[in-house]
């Protein structure tokens, strides 16, 4: 057996770290789309996988995967559970890559497990609102044994029946994105719908964070697929221009659509296409050509962008759209390599439709998709329903807006319209404040109190807004949040083209306690803030003896 290449090792190594790094990638993509009050159990859903997997892939799962075929070609024998017993490279075709390839197995181990803790994260996004935490960890591990397993030693391990039918998938479309899509179709259909769905919709939390998720997802897929050849040379080099290309090319197409149907080009618009094009080229990447990427690409931001409306053809609350870019992504990208497959790019790929093979390899991966989303359909729902019956897998329905306090006891932001006001001033060091003076009116004597409603751009900057109420004889000044029914709900752009109409908008509600013969001049600067007098009142009130 020929000694390990370090350039090889150090490929694999670096490219596993790659895919770790997409796990918090996806947490922070789907973090930034969901309501405020669920995101650390977002954050906590996809980071625990890194924990669960990483586990259950070292005691079981690649032994499953990549131990020698039991025969059936199904899944692997058991020798090597928990890895007690590894002293040689993988087999010169392991991975169904050339017989050049002599890595350690632990850097195999490695890269591999890493693909076993993102692809039911993917699920999350799908369940947004509606995990029971134990729950979740009791599927992921099951799940990542009984159905990801299985699916992984079928394509990649030279004795799976899929890999020796001819069915080809590069990086994962059928064994990462068809298999999550799968299971996204059981586990929705276990887990329900989320209250009031369809009828209303959930704003993102922070669009940035969500964007800052998408450019690690990028930068993470570059070694997703490139290190899949698991050699550091030209045809990683080929796999990762053609996953840029293809993301590139989707992004385009997508926004174009965007502009098209709905008048905007959005960022979240953006990076949607973006992962769609990844998620469509990963099957094909060490496959095809540079103009094929191009044109996967923009097939993906095409197709995905209309399968957008599967989930409501379905009546399917899939939260964050995971059906539509991940599922038909990883299908399509499958299918799409039977019509551009290129033997010129890999000798070990076979030539689709359009290069002259036929359309023998279109069939083969027409079969590989039928047969991974049946297997991964049935199974997971039989896993979802049985933790729901166990221990349950859906969170009480009271609890679906509030999980972050409901699982953890904490809020992820602690911010109102109050604390984000803008102040004059650079920053300085906080100094001790002076004692405030004696209040003009006495405990006692009778004062009003005006309460009115503003909008809050013209009162953005908070120390204008005291003072001007000051030295209208304020003797003090209370604002808060509030949100006022409007007779025509405002209409405002969700992420990928859906809209909402909002029939309550924010206000500031401004309390202020002034003295009687201040009222006029208090409600006077109250007008010249924009303030209604149909949503301003006045009452009387008397100050309490201290």
């Amino acid at each position: 057996m020929s000694a390990p290449n370090a350039g090889d090792t150090a490929w694999v190594l670096v490219c596993a770290g790659l895919v770790l790094f997409m796990t918090p990638g996806l947490a922070a993509f789907y973090g930034g789309m969901v309501r405020t009050r669920n995101v650390l159990a977002m954050l906590q859903q996809n980071m625990i996988a890194l924990g669960v997997v990483s586990l259950t892939w070292v005691l079981v799962g690649y032994t499953i995967a990549f131990g020698d075929d039991a025969g059936s070609g199904l899944f692997g024998n058991l020798e090597l559970f928990g890895l007690t017993d590894l002293k040689v490279p993988p087999a010169p075709n392991l991975h169904v890559v050339d017989g050049r390839i002599t890595i350690p197995t632990l850097a195999f181990v490695l890269f591999q497990m890493m693909f076993a803790v993102i692809t039911p994260a993917l699920v999350t996004g799908a369940t947004a609102g509606r995990l029971r935490f134990g729950g979740w960890v009791l599927f992921l591990a099951v799940w990542s044994i009984v159905v990801y397993a299985p699916i992984a030693h079928w394509l990649w391990h030279p004795g799976g029946w899929l890999a020796k039918f001819g069915t080809q998938d590069w990086a994962g479309g059928l064994v990462v994105h068809a298999s999550a899509g799968a299971a996204v179709l059981a586990v929705l259909l276990v887990v329900g719908r989320r209250r009031d769905w369809p009828h209303t919709a959930a704003p993102p939390n922070s669009i940035p964070l969500t964007i800052v998720g998408a450019g690690i997802l990028w930068f993470g897929w570059f070694g997703f697929n490139g290190g899949d050849g698991l050699q550091a040379n030209g045809l990683a080099a080929q796999a990762v221009l053609n996953t840029h290309l293809a993301a590139a090319a989707a992004m385009l197409v997508w926004l174009a659509l965007e502009r098209v149907t709905d008048g905007h080009s959005t960022v979240v618009g953006a990076v949607s296409g973006a992962v769609a094009g990844l998620a469509t080229v990963t099957p094909t990447a060490g496959y095809v050509n540079a103009a094929s990427a191009v044109a996967i690409g923009a097939l993906a931001g095409l197709v995905c962008h209309f399968a957008l409306k599967l989930k409501y053809l379905l009546r399917l609350d899939d939260a964050l759209d995971v059906l539509a870019v991940h599922f038909v992504g990883g299908m399509l990208g499958t299918l799409l390599l039977g019509l551009f497959g290129n033997r010129g790019v890999n000798p070990l790929g076979a030539d689709g439709l359009f290069l002259g093979g036929g359309g023998g390899l279109l069939w083969r991966q027409l079969v590989g998709v039928v047969s991974v989303v049946a297997f991964s359909f049935v199974l997971t729902w039989l896993i979802a329903a049985g933790v729901q019956a166990l221990i349950g897998l859906r969170v009480p329905r009271a609890d679906q807006e509030r999980l972050d306090q409901a699982q953890q006891g904490a809020d992820a932001y602690h911010l109102g319209g109050v604390t984000s006001l803008t102040a004059p001033g650079a920053p300085r060091r906080r100094t001790t404040a002076a004692p405030a003076g004696e209040p003009s009116v006495p405990p006692g004597q009778r004062v009003r109190v005006v309460t009115a409603l503003l909008e809050p751009d013209p009162a953005a900057n908070s120390a204008d807004l005291r003072d001007a109420l000051l030295r209208a004889g304020a003797i003090s000044v209370i604002v808060s949040d509030a949100a006022v029914a409007t007779t025509t709900p405002q209409a405002s752009l969700l992420p990928r083209g859906y809209w909402q109409d909002q029939p309550l908008s924010a206000r500031l509600r401004v309390t202020v306690l002034v003295g009687a013969d201040g009222v006029g001049a208090v409600l006077d600067e109250l007008d010249r803030m924009g303030a209604r007098r149909s949503d301003t009142f006045v009452q009387e009130a008397e100050r309490v003896q201290p």
